[in-house]
């Protein structure tokens, strides 16, 4: 599990497509249902292993919801009946999207980037990473616990770890799907109703929560221009599902 949310559909690999060229860089204004996403997402993986389509990130908001990844457990949906619960592929447990998440869905040729997946897990990392440092944040990463962190100093009490960014993905015939969310200003109870990623000791955060009044459109530029440094050049796309 390489410490992080992944999974690999361990399938053989397959010959090169084409030579990689700017990843298409998609966002939608609107809340996209889960289902839909996932449809839409399963339908360009395919067109990216086949050649037919170029690599994509594209950047949405779910309505509230719950996901259970692959390794979830029972006794970690604390409260089933407080929003839909979506199983899904992607690797890990539990976990929260909606409104003021930032979700980015990352569906990038691993046959053009090496075609190590640890290598594509920690460049997640380094992007989510970076975007945090562009409003000062610094995001930490810890051996056994997966996504991206902050530590919280307040005088007189201990410091403590929230984590502000959740790392999932899948990869099938070599092409990444699922991704990455980023807490911007979600509603943090919606947290309560789950232990996010299986990991009940720690807490959740979010940009706003730090007291930093960033808007989903000052993320959204923050994670193009460090996604840029990390996997190369972007270029604005229509989203799968049209506004």
């Amino acid at each position: 599990m390489l410490d992080r949310e992944l999974n690999s559909s361990g399938e053989t690999a397959e010959s090169p497509g084409p030579a990689a060229q700017s990843v298409e860089w998609a966002v939608s204004r609107r809340q996209i249902g889960y289902l839909d996403a996932v449809e839409a997402m399963e339908a360009r993986v395919e067109a990216i292993a086949a050649g037919e389509s170029g690599e994509l990130v594209w950047l949405l908001e779910h309505p509230p919801l719950y996901t259970a990844g692959v390794s979830s457990k029972p006794g970690d949906l604390l409260d089933r009946d407080r929003f839909p619960v979506f199983r899904t592929g992607r690797g890990g447990q539990y976990t929260y999207h909606g409104p003021g998440q930032r979700v980015a869905y990352v569906m990038l040729d691993l046959r053009q980037r090496g075609r190590d997946v640890r290598a594509f897990v920690e460049s997640l990392e380094a992007w989510i990473i970076g975007a945090l440092a562009d409003f000062n944040v610094e995001g930490q990463i810890r051996p056994g616990r997966v996504g991206v962190w902050v530590e919280r100093r307040a005088p007189g009490a201990p410091t403590r770890e929230d984590k502000i960014a959740a790392i999932g993905v899948k990869i099938r015939r070599w092409v990444s799907f699922h991704g990455v969310s980023l807490n911007v200003e979600p509603d943090l109870s919606h947290f309560d109703g789950i232990v996010p990623c299986g990991i009940s000791e720690f807490g959740v955060t979010s940009l706003v929560d730090l007291g930093l009044p960033v808007t989903m459109d000052e993320a959204d530029a923050a994670l193009r221009t460090s996604f840029e440094r990390v996997f190369g050049p972007v270029v604005a796309a229509p989203p799968p599902l049209l506004d």
